[in-house]
C-alpha cells in the first residue's frame, strides 16, 4: 500500500491512502533535484549548495579569474549521462556583501545553474551547519562567511554577484596608458 510521505499525520491516517503516491520507491540511487522556474537574470546570480556535487561548478566563462583553460574533463551527472569540463579556475562573488574567492571552480558551458560542493567547502576547512532552515558556512580563521535560508522546495540557495576583476583591471591600465 502507498503513502504520500508527506509531514503533519501518520502513515495510517494518510489522507492519500489508497491513492497513487508522490514517490517512487527503487533499490536505485537517485540524484533529485527540484526544478525552479525563474528568469534568466535571476538565476545567473544564484549558487546552489548542492551536497551531491563532488566539485564547484559554474557554466558563465566570465565568472571565472586566473581561469586555466587547459583544464579538460567530464563530469558525471545523477542520470548517469556527462558534461564536458572545458576549464577550471576561480570565481570572485559577493555573497551577502562580503566578498569571497571561491577556488577549483569547474567551468561546464552547458550548465544551466551554478553549484558549490559542500563536500569541497568541507576539504577546504570550512564547516557548514544546516539548523532551523538555515544553511551557515564558517571559515576557519574568519568565522561565519555566508549564510542563507531553505527556499520552499528545501534547497539552499546563495544570491551571489559576479565580481570578475580581470576586465576592471584591464580596464584601469588602459586609462592610466591613456594619461601618460
Amino acid at each position: 500500500m502507498l503513502y504520500c510521505h508527506k509531514l503533519g499525520h501518520f502513515q495510517w491516517e494518510c489522507p492519500n491512502k489508497e491513492k497513487e503516491a508522490n514517490h517512487v520507491e527503487t533499490q536505485e540511487e537517485m540524484l533529485l533535484m527540484a526544478y525552479m522556474n525563474m528568469n534568466k537574470a535571476n538565476r545567473e546570480d544564484m549558487w546552489f549548495l548542492d551536497s551531491w556535487c563532488s566539485n564547484h561548478i559554474c557554466g558563465k566563462k566570465e565568472y571565472f579569474t586566473d581561469f586555466d583553460g587547459s583544464f579538460k574533463g567530464l563530469m558525471k551527472l545523477g542520470n548517469n549521462s556527462s558534461m564536458v569540463v572545458i576549464g577550471k579556475g576561480n570565481v570572485r562573488l559577493q555573497v551577502n556583501g562580503i566578498t569571497q574567492i571561491i577556488t577549483g571552480v569547474f567551468y561546464i558551458p552547458e550548465l544551466k545553474n551554478n553549484l558549490l560542493s559542500i563536500g569541497q567547502l568541507q576539504e577546504k576547512g570550512f564547516t557548514i551547519m544546516f539548523q532551523n532552515g538555515t544553511c551557515k558556512v564558517f571559515h576557519p580563521e574568519r568565522d561565519l562567511i555566508m549564510e542563507t535560508n531553505m527556499s520552499l522546495n528545501r534547497m539552499f540557495i546563495l544570491h551571489a554577484i559576479s565580481q570578475p576583476i580581470a576586465s576592471t583591471c584591464f580596464n584601469t591600465i588602459i586609462e592610466d596608458m591613456e594619461q601618460l
